[in-house]
């Protein structure tokens, strides 16, 4: 049976190094589930694996797209799947490897299939935003999906944004989307979930933002500047910067902004994937544990069959 290794967790915890030993021990190739590291134009804000690293083995979906494009985790499942047909037939197992929790799921068991939005309709929605706030957001979304604004998080304008995207472009309401049916699929996934002590993680995170910042970060943010509205750039590292550039705030408040506001998505990342029990976690270090690992479940999987 064709395996796909998907090697998770949250970010700074150690994911690419182990991805690249795993895949240079059985000879494959490593699919990237991270959702900003697609975007060729972020590469120091979004910690893409250097290039000594992509060299070390043949990497997917880092830096394919450009901030420009419309893109989603539907869209991210089609491609996947598509890619792994073909390497399926010349590899077993394929590596995955990420943080992007919806986007591993999407791959996983499926997703919904929700309409593209058009760039229109998209900016008419921003304009909205900015003319009513958050509470305009909550009351069309009351009016044109009362069962979706009943479940979703009413202090998240980028959820409420497309759900109301949605609705306004299908005519339908965006919770009639949401039918979570799982979708089978041609292969089977091992799971690696990659856990460390919170402090340690933190330092890492802490570490890895001064990294960020010495190879060019800030110079990186001024060239995206201009471009600031587009979604991908609504993420940590990058909004921060912004402010600095703006002058609301010093490079060093920027610095340790970007550091809480990584600590608090590591810990929703250990969040979405602590429900998961299909992950067998390992430390960072444990790379000899979790290649024995994989091959035991591997032959225990050939023996099913």
């Amino acid at each position: 049976m064709n395996t796909l290794v998907i090697i998770c967790g949250p970010t700074a915890s150690g994911k690419t190094a182990l991805a690249i030993e795993v895949a240079r021990h059985f000879g494959t190739e490593i699919i990237s589930a991270d959702s900003r590291q697609i975007y060729r134009e972020m590469r120091i804000g979004t910690a893409v694996p250097s290039p000594e690293e992509l060299a070390a083995v043949k990497h997917h979906f880092i830096r394919t797209k450009s901030i420009f494009d419309y893109y989603n985790a539907f869209m991210y499942e089609t491609e996947v799947l598509a890619l792994l047909e073909d390497l399926f037939r010349r590899m077993n197992p394929v590596v995955m490897a990420g943080g992007s929790g919806m986007y591993i799921d999407a791959v996983c068991h499926g997703i919904d299939d929700i309409p593209t939005v058009d760039p229109a309709v998209r900016q008419q929605m921003l304009v909205f935003y900015e003319q009513e706030g958050l509470e305009g957001l909550r009351r069309r979304l009351r009016e044109v999906d009362p069962e979706y604004y009943g479940q979703v998080d009413l202090n998240n304008p980028k959820r409420l944004l497309k759900a109301l995207e949605i609705s306004v472009q299908s005519g339908r309401p965006y919770s009639s989307f949401l039918t979570r049916t799982r979708k089978e699929r041609p292969f089977r996934t091992l799971k690696v979930g990659l856990d460390l002590p919170r402090q340690e993680l933190y330092d890492r995170i802490n570490r890895r933002v001064l990294q960020m910042v010495e190879e060019g970060l800030t110079e990186e943010a001024r060239r995206l500047l201009p471009h600031r509205h587009t979604n991908a750039l609504n993420t940590v590292g990058y909004k921060e910067i912004f402010d600095h550039l703006d002058g609301k705030i010093t490079l060093d408040e920027a610095i340790e902004r970007i550091r809480a506001n990584t600590r608090k998505y590591a810990r929703k990342q250990l969040t979405w994937f602590r429900r998961d029990p299909e992950i067998r976690w390992f430390r960072p270090e444990e790379k000899e544990k979790v290649i024995e690992w994989i091959k035991r479940k591997m032959e225990a999987m050939r023996d099913e069959r």
